[in-house]
């Protein structure tokens, strides 16, 4: 199964069609609100707002995993983040990205891009990976990797095909 086939619903509950993005880099997130890294949110989107003309996507999946710091619905979810960081790229249903609950494409991303020393789990909010035009996972950003890491390997993934 590629990315692109993965089944997702937006934070409104409507069907999301990940194929329609074959041929983007993607910047595949679990985010909340309450983190002390919630901050990336506002330089995700410079990201996406910078590169999103050379076919590039941000897509947000709030989580509440992590010491429950997204507890808001999906809109809730929406509407804070439009409002506090003008956040306009694609946001989705709130997921779980562990465990036997874990959303089908997180399980997907941490065993195409297994975390320190070869473990899988996701360790906190703002996990980031960056898939290529061709749906391949090309790396895994730890949370703390900022908008400055990220444009590098960015822009190395958007000058390949």
């Amino acid at each position: 199964m590629s990315l692109h086939d993965h089944q997702c619903r937006t934070a409104q509950g409507e069907p999301f069609n990940f194929g329609a993005l074959r041929g983007q880099v993607l910047l595949i997130v679990n985010v909340a609100s309450r983190c002390g890294y919630t901050p990336q949110l506002r330089e995700l989107e410079r990201l996406y707002r910078r590169y999103r003309e050379r076919g590039f996507t941000v897509i947000g999946f709030p989580c509440n995993q992590f010491g429950r710091q997204s507890p808001e619905s999906a809109l809730d979810f929406c509407t804070l983040s439009a409002r506090e960081y003008q956040v306009s790229f694609p946001l989705m249903e709130k997921v779980r990205v562990n465990g036997g609950g874990a959303h089908p494409l997180f399980v997907e991303l941490r065993k195409a891009a297994p975390g320190v020393l070869g473990t899988t789990a996701i360790k906190w909010n703002f996990t980031k990976f960056l898939v290529g035009r061709d749906g391949r996972v090309i790396r895994r950003f730890a949370p703390r990797d900022g908008e400055a890491v990220l444009r590098e390997a960015l822009e190395l993934a958007l000058d390949e095909g």
